[in-house]
């Protein structure tokens, strides 16, 4: 059904095979033999087909679009065609070392610009360096982002924060830190407040209360990953509450007192 389906969505679009090409990154006569059957499209070229008509790639894949009602068409065009449970396929790539296990692809950050667009692409995702936790559970899919600004304390500029692949979104308990790639705005660390039941949204927000929090649809996203751990160049600037700081001091004057107490004894 694919190339079937890839006509449709293209004429309903009310664009031409060149128009289409270009935005996908490929020549006229290569996107005409996908929709003629004559040759199949790679997972890259399926995954950038799915973004373009913000469509499950599952659905591309397996669904017949000339069975769709006008109603199911319209929710394509209006952009609300939302998978927030994750029951649809979502592309991930991974990298394995020798013994099958797989390892954690660390984006640099001259690499992170290219992230949205390549997060899917085998040839992106091999040449990225890996390194391994072995205090991780080797059940689940970890990956290594790059942060940038000072919203997210005591996080700073420069770390690199570790996240656990998430594919049901709403299973994100609200108050959770997490990476999230967004369409618009790439990779963000914030705290994430699931309102995807009533908003089909999620809200983001800053521990650095200068930074208001802000919705992003589901449509916008791309992956969400749990924050695991950071690493960090520098050490955290760590400021004791004048609460603890006061508790601090009359436990050492009780430990004092009661060393002149023994003294005296």
């Amino acid at each position: 059904m694919i190339g079937h389906n890839m006509k449709l969505l293209r004429k309903r679009a009310s664009k031409s095979q060149e128009e289409l090409a270009q935005e996908l990154g490929l020549t006229r006569s290569s996107y005409s033999g996908y929709e003629n059957g004559v040759a199949e499209p790679n997972i890259s070229t399926l995954s950038k087909v799915s973004h373009v008509y913000g469509i499950t790639l599952d659905d591309l894949v397996h669904k017949d679009f000339s069975k769709y009602t006008e109603n199911e068409w319209q929710v394509i065009d209006k952009g609300v065609y939302t998978d927030i449970k994750g029951s649809k396929l979502r592309v991930l790539t991974a990298m394995v070392d020798s013994n099958n296990d797989e390892l954690i692809e660390m984006i640099p950050q001259a690499a992170r610009a290219g992230y949205v667009a390549g997060y899917s692409d085998p040839d992106y995702i091999k040449v990225l360096p890996t390194f391994s936790l072995p205090f991780l559970s080797k059940e689940k899919k970890y990956r290594s982002f790059p942060i940038e600004g000072d919203s997210m304390p005591p996080v700073s500029h420069g770390s690199f924060v570790t996240g656990e692949f998430i594919q049901n979104w709403t299973t994100i308990k609200s108050g959770t830190p997490c990476i999230v790639v967004t369409k618009n705005d790439g990779i963000v660390f914030k705290t994430v407040n699931n309102l995807l039941d009533t908003e089909k949204s999620l809200q983001l927000c800053s521990s650095n209360p200068l930074y208001p929090p802000y919705m992003v649809h589901a449509n916008e996203i791309l992956e969400v990953w749990k924050f695991v751990n950071y690493i960090a160049k520098e050490l955290p600037d760590v400021k004791v509450a004048e609460s603890a700081l006061v508790q601090s001091v009359r436990e050492m004057q009780r430990e004092v007192s009661e060393l002149k107490h023994l003294v005296r004894k």
